[in-house]
């Protein structure tokens, strides 16, 4: 209850510094109720009523293999942890073109945590206090999606990616929604210079930071520490045929958290680079009362 009360103060300090600067991040009054939250107490797992993990290679062709024992609660954070390792591919078949096949070992480990079966929510304001491990061949996310048609027709919103562009770190603010090709994406992305948070404090890498996802049925609006990174205006995130031109953000989205390393986006990983952490402090959902 002290780490509660600790870290809601010093998210109300956060709001009240913004309104005296150029930040455009919205006041939350006694209109907002906090409806679900992970705050992660103690040592040990994750609360398996509230994540499920995800196993194996997964997406995106990303190097590590995704296991739950990467995931755990330690001093109050939850820890994603990006480790090199050498895990058999049960899946190994060298005849075979799909990527997930011809890898006979997976040399890193990670992990990767979503609530699909436990919860979603529809409208209101997400909020995640991190740490990420801002080196190259890193790509923490954290993310929703919807949990009605298939990718990309179910909606997706990045509420924060890091991963390297043409060589320069960025972090990223982003949406996507269908067209009329199967798996083929839509895409409203805000790619924002890791120098520009460095320009502000030359530590910021090194600290925890405020990640903010406000949603209405008009817009979506992503926040880093006040700062507004990315407004997509909904009336534009319009499905095409295959996700029968429906909005895919006016229906639930359900919360992913993950350290993916490598990959179509993630760059060179390097082995000083291990063990990778990232570090979640508080995962908070608010609507309206």
């Amino acid at each position: 209850m002290l780490k509660h009360a600790i870290k809601t103060t010093s998210t109300a300090l956060l709001f009240l510094l913004s309104s005296f600067t150029s930040f455009a991040q919205p006041a939350r009054d006694a209109s907002w109720q906090l409806v679900w939250h992970d705050e992660f107490e103690g040592t040990g797992t994750f609360d398996p009523q509230k994540w499920q993990p995800e196993t194996g290679f997964v997406r995106n062709e990303e190097d590590q293999w995704y296991q739950a024992e990467n995931a755990y609660t330690q001093n109050g954070l939850l820890i994603l942890e990006g480790r090199l390792d050498s895990i058999p591919n049960p899946r190994y078949n060298p005849r075979r073109k799909d990527w997930r096949s011809i890898r006979p070992y997976a040399k890193y480990s990670s992990a990767s945590l979503n609530t699909r079966h436990s919860y979603s929510f529809l409208y209101g304001q997400m909020e995640v206090r991190a740490r990420i491990p801002a080196v190259e061949g890193s790509w923490p996310a954290i993310w929703t999606l919807g949990t009605h048609r298939e990718w990309p027709s179910n909606g997706e919103c990045d509420i924060m990616e890091f991963y390297h562009i043409k060589g320069k770190p960025h972090i990223l603010a982003n949406a996507a929604w269908g067209n009329d090709r199967p798996y083929n994406a839509v895409w409203n992305s805000a790619k924002i210079p890791y120098q520009h948070f460095l320009d502000k404090d030359p530590g910021w890498g090194e600290k925890f930071h405020l990640w903010l996802m406000d949603w209405t049925a008009d817009h979506i609006r992503i926040y880093l520490d006040g700062e507004l990174l990315n407004d997509i205006d909904l009336s534009t995130t319009i499905n095409g045929s295959i996700g029968e031109h429906a909005n895919p953000f006016h229906a639930p989205q359900y919360i992913l958290l993950n350290l993916a390393l490598g990959g179509i986006n993630g760059g060179t990983l390097h082995p000083d680079s291990f063990p990778m952490r990232y570090e979640i402090d508080y995962v908070r959902v608010w609507q309206k009362k």
